[in-house]
């Protein structure tokens, strides 16, 4: 049986058991409260039916009670033995009493029915009860072993599988790492390679470099030669201008003392001469009259003279004459 059937069976045992409870409930205060009420003062007859319902409520206890120590496969002991046999005896003796005071036998089996009934009906739901957890239990025990023996099963599958996984795996990165080192290599190779060419590159810039900036320094070297010698050329050069120039200076001073060492004459020199006579004193920073007696020309034709030389033009002409 599976668990719904084994639920089924239990709820049917369930509702059977307290349609029979109720019955016989039902019965027992029927019967028994006519026999409490004949046995009461009259005052009390409406406490007649509480007995019956005591008795009947403890009936109710023992048996629910009893059906779930047994669905939770437990024992409560001696004392619910008791109360179940001690209210179902009370229960039949209080059905039973009336039709056993009047002596009356048929009575007293008819009334004996119930609550034999629900005295037998209770210890057999009890047994019922405890089969049904015991079944349960067992077959919940072989669910759960097979449920175990799937799982170990299926645990072992998956560990099988995983140990198959993991081989591939490691087989995978084994080859991924082969792969890796294998390409690595290659570019350890191609880089050592590269290396070699940017080294082998960089030397031959470094010497071209090398040539270049002694090349540049051969150069530098020439070019700076070079500004020395026209260095040296042009302080040369300037100082022979200079030498020129002194010489020059020194020829002019000499030819001006040679021509105003002649002193005052009493007839015109010539036109050249006199020219240069003039411009000698000119350039001592000789007066025009005295300039006029040392070339024998009118003091106005000297002024004139001396006044080109202002102007430079006299300068000029002397230098053109000269």
């Amino acid at each position: 049986m599976n668990s719904v059937q084994i639920r089924s069976a239990e709820n049917a045992l369930s509702v059977g058991t307290w349609l029979i409870v109720g019955g016989a409930m039902l019965y027992s205060i029927l019967t028994v409260t006519p026999l409490m009420a004949a046995h009461t003062a009259d005052r009390w007859d409406w406490t007649a039916p509480i007995l019956p319902l005591v008795v009947d409520a403890a009936v109710v206890i023992v048996v629910r009670l009893d059906s779930v120590l047994a669905r939770l496969g437990g024992h409560g002991g001696r004392w619910p033995v008791v109360l179940r046999w001690m209210t179902g005896c009370m229960t039949l003796a209080l059905n039973i009493a009336d039709s056993a005071l009047k002596k009356d036998l048929v009575g007293v089996a008819v009334h004996a029915v119930a609550p034999l009934l629900l005295i037998v009906t209770a210890e057999t739901g009890l047994a019922y009860r405890r089969a049904i957890t015991a079944a349960q239990t067992a077959h919940e025990a072989r669910q759960k072993a097979e449920q175990q023996e799937r799982e170990e099963a299926a645990a072992r599958k998956r560990e099988v599988a995983e140990q198959r996984e993991r081989e591939a795996r490691e087989h995978a990165a084994a080859e991924a790492r082969e792969q890796r080192e294998h390409e690595a290599r290659l570019v350890r190779e191609q880089t050592a390679r590269e290396e070699a060419v940017r080294r082998e590159e960089r030397e031959a810039a470094e010497r071209r470099e090398r040539e270049r900036e002694q090349q540049q320094a051969e150069r530098e070297r020439l070019e700076r030669e070079a500004s020395q010698r026209r260095e040296r050329e042009r302080l040369e050069r300037e100082a022979a201008e200079r030498r020129q120039q002194r010489e020059r200076v020194e020829r002019e001073a000499r030819e001006r003392a040679e021509l105003l060492a002649g002193g005052p004459v009493n007839e015109k020199l010539p036109e050249d001469k006199a020219r240069l006579v003039v411009h000698a004193s000119f350039g001592e920073g000789l007066p025009v009259r005295a300039a006029a007696d040392l070339c024998g020309w009118s003091i106005g034709w000297v002024s004139a003279r001396y006044q080109e030389h202002r102007d430079g033009t006299g300068r000029a002409l002397e230098s053109a004459s000269s």
